[in-house]
């Protein structure tokens, strides 16, 4: 079974969000979604919803099979416990696809697809607050 990791904060869920996680999901079998820690975000003082919050909103979605909170201090370690065989990247995360590849197949001793996926019109959180 192709697992395929997507990740994100999802503060308020918008169209850009289901687009990104509808295109991650039609790349394998199940979609494993990490939703990033209140600790990891503390710089956006503007969340409207709690991780716990944001992890429930994100399962409940149809196409998502499990939603988790990510690791508080290693990142790495959430990549190893998913396992994934494909990570995608959002079009607007700052990740380098090279670097996220490397640490994942070092995290999980297996070949690692990274997918950058694009852009849905132009949502985003915080114009959406403003």
């Amino acid at each position: 079974m192709k697992t395929v990791m997507a990740q994100g904060t999802f503060d308020i869920i918008h169209p850009g969000h289901l687009h990104y996680l509808k295109k991650s999901a039609e790349l394998g079998e199940k979609l494993t979604v990490v939703i990033a820690r209140d600790s990891r975000v503390k710089e956006r003082k503007d969340l409207v919803f709690t991780e716990e919050e944001r992890r429930e909103l994100v399962d409940s979605l149809e196409m998502v099979d499990k939603a988790v909170l990510g690791n508080k201090g290693d990142i790495y370690s959430t990549v190893e416990k998913i396992n994934p065989d494909t990570i995608t990247l959002g079009y607007d995360q700052k990740h380098d696809e090279e670097e996220v590849k490397k640490m994942a197949e070092n995290a999980t001793n297996h070949e690692v697809e990274v997918k950058r996926i694009s852009g849905f019109q132009n949502y985003s959180s915080s114009n959406i607050k403003k």
